[in-house]
């Protein structure tokens, strides 16, 4: 089965039972996106908005809402992407059974995509921008955003769909100083191949042509989130995926996707840059207003009937957790397959995914030795931060483990087990005055800040607190400890001012527990927040507020640090200061009125009522 549309697809999970259709009239500003994100914690349908205020058009919400529905929607392809995946890793298998992998290169024949196609719906008629479903997320968004955008450029040196890029980019559609109709902002961060045909086309002097795929078949969409190797077009992995080649034309020159429901065409020139911003990114915090490309907007076509897909982001999990957990499913072993001695990585969606990175290694160097010590994980951990979206990575976690029994994705278990091993004084290793994030504000400016490595390897040296111990009840300045994790503290104190009084504070907390290290050795991090009781109160709570707000090289201190020959070490517990910043971007909150305003569709007699 495959899908030529987006409609089809939904008509498909209404079939099924995963999708209900919200007939009432409701408003794009903010009610939209607060119906998505109440029926996404539910973890409920995908939603077909029937009636959206200020717009013929449909839209539709958390159609990869959770992971079974995703595989639901390729159930007929994903096994035998994987099965690719696997051949690229291990060729030899193809010729070790051909009769068995020919349903494979006839799967794989559907990679090429097919220009110029009889069909093209997405050219039934040309309208603006204004005409779209001008969706605002959050109370502070700068105005409306496509978050579902299949973002299309080419190589101006090797023109063409197999060499072009295709990624989801934010585009703002109104606000700020966009001219209405003509202008929209396009967003797009560190490590993205965009970047690179933008770099082209300006030491050319030229306007670089972009298209801006919205809807389609589901295969669209997921194809511009997945991580693949740099020279591999996305629409020959849209093909596979969706069973049904990518369909395309051109149009003045720009590329059409045909079975999109809508596309935006339009250039950036050299140079030219607009306010883009703020938005309610997937870290849990608005990103702020900064200069990024403008686009003129050429023109904007919609197919018949069509339908607007889009998604809400904020503090996770939220859809996009699902877009990452069905890419760890297709991809499996890919990453590790990269990276020698790399078995596992796992990016944590509590913690903003770029924010905190588990890794499990091997450790082959000196197997001699009976001294077991981080050396070969030291090598797998840079290998990793210098690999695409890996290396925006600010905490790195690596261990190994001989028993083969550690995994990274068990998130509890796999800090348990770093933290009963590690060796303070030293196996912490910083990175600083590098590139972060750009939705990360815990930095010193935009793409800019620190990290830190911490390894383990070895046998047990230390058992964990499950109790607070007595000295740190009686802490001057430093309130309500509470264990997040065994060994790991958090404390409340006052709110963050300057890194002058930082430093005080962290001096004032060192001089009150460095005579007690000895009583102190079964805690291994304390984590010093605004709130101690609601950051330990969850493990997701936890991961969120330490790893977003802490930027390593600023906020990271010690009980007896020291410096030597240039290695920073401590003899008592990591000190972690996670508290808010001045700097800091606020975290989004949702807004009261809104979601009083929602219950309607959530009440008797509302198309969501079964949910209430």
């Amino acid at each position: 089965m495959s899908y030529k549309s987006l409609e089809d697809c939904l008509l498909d999970l209404e079939k099924n039972g995963h999708l209900i259709r919200i007939k009432e009239e409701v408003d794009p500003y903010l009610e939209m996106a607060a119906i998505h994100l109440r029926v996404y914690e539910a973890q409920g349908p995908a939603l077909l908005f029937e009636n959206v205020k200020g717009t013929r058009f449909r839209a539709a919400s958390n159609i990869f809402g959770t992971l079974e529905r995703s595989k639901f929607i390729f159930r007929n392809t994903i096994h035998q992407v994987q099965q690719l995946i696997e051949l690229k890793n291990d060729p030899i298998k193809a010729l070790k059974s051909p009769l068995k992998n020919f349903s494979l290169a006839m799967a794989a024949m559907k990679a090429l995509p097919l220009k110029n196609p009889l069909f093209k719906p997405v050219l039934y008629e040309e309208i603006n921008i204004t005409d779209l479903p001008l969706i605002q997320h959050w109370p502070m968004d700068g105005g409306a955003f496509i978050t579902l955008p299949q973002v299309y450029t080419e190589d101006i040196e090797q023109p063409g769909i197999m060499k072009s890029n295709l990624g989801m980019y934010r585009i703002q559609l109104t606000g700020n100083d966009y001219i209405t109709n003509k202008e929209i902002g396009l967003h797009y961060q560190l490590h993205r191949g965009i970047g690179v045909h933008q770099t082209k086309a300006n030491k050319k002097g030229l306007p670089l042509k972009v298209s801006c795929f919205v809807g389609g078949p589901p295969a669209h969409t997921l194809s511009a989130v997945m991580p693949l190797p740099e020279g591999i077009s996305e629409m020959t992995f849209a093909g596979v995926l969706g069973n049904r080649r990518f369909r395309y034309t051109y149009q003045d020159e720009f590329c059409i996707s045909t079975d999109a429901d809508f596309v935006i065409t339009g250039e950036v020139y050299p140079g030219e840059n607009k306010p883009e911003g703020p938005f309610g990114d997937h870290l849990g915090y608005y990103s702020l207003t900064h200069p990024f490309p403008l686009l003129r907007v050429h023109k904007v076509y919609a197919r018949k009937n069509a339908i607007w897909p889009f998604t809400v982001v904020g503090r996770p999990p939220q859809e996009d957790t699902s877009f990452g957990e069905l890419i760890h499913e297709i991809t499996g072993a890919a990453i590790p397959n990269e990276v020698p001695g790399l078995k596992e990585v796992h990016a944590v969606d509590a913690a903003g995914v770029h924010p905190l990175l588990l890794a499990v290694g091997s450790e082959r160097y000196t197997p001699y030795s009976p001294t077991k010590q981080p050396a070969e994980l030291l090598t797998i951990a840079n290998h990793v931060l210098g690999s695409g979206q890996l290396s925006l990575a600010k905490f790195l976690f690596i261990a190994a483990d001989d028993t083969n029994q550690l995994k990274a994705s068990n998130i509890a278990a796999f800090l348990h087990f770093v933290l009963e091993r590690i060796h303070l004084n030293r196996d912490i290793h910083f990175y600083t005055h590098t590139t972060m994030d750009t939705l990360d504000y815990s930095g010193t400016g935009l793409n800019t800040g620190s990290k830190v490595l911490l390894a383990a390897y070895g046998e047990k040296i230390r058992e964990l607190a499950t109790q607070v111990p007595s000295m740190l009840n009686d802490l001057k300045g430093f309130t309500q400890p509470k264990i997040a994790l065994p060994g790991v503290i958090c404390l409340s104190t006052n709110n963050f001012t300057s890194y002058q009084t930082a430093h005080e504070e962290m001096n004032s907390l060192n001089d009150q527990l460095i005579n007690h290290i000895a009583s102190l050795n079964e805690v291994v991090f304390l984590v010093i927040c605004d709130d101690s009781m609601f950051t330990a109160d969850t493990l997701k709570n936890y991961l969120w507020v330490t790893f977003t707000r802490c930027n390593p090289s600023h906020d990271m201190y010690g009980i007896d640090a020291f410096v030597e020959n240039k290695h920073w070490g401590c003899n008592g517990p990591l000190v972690i200061d996670a508290r808010i910043k001045p700097h800091h971007a606020p975290p989004l909150v949702k807004v009261p009125e809104i979601e009083k305003k929602i219950d309607r569709i959530f009440e008797k007699g509302g198309s969501l009522y079964n949910m209430s």
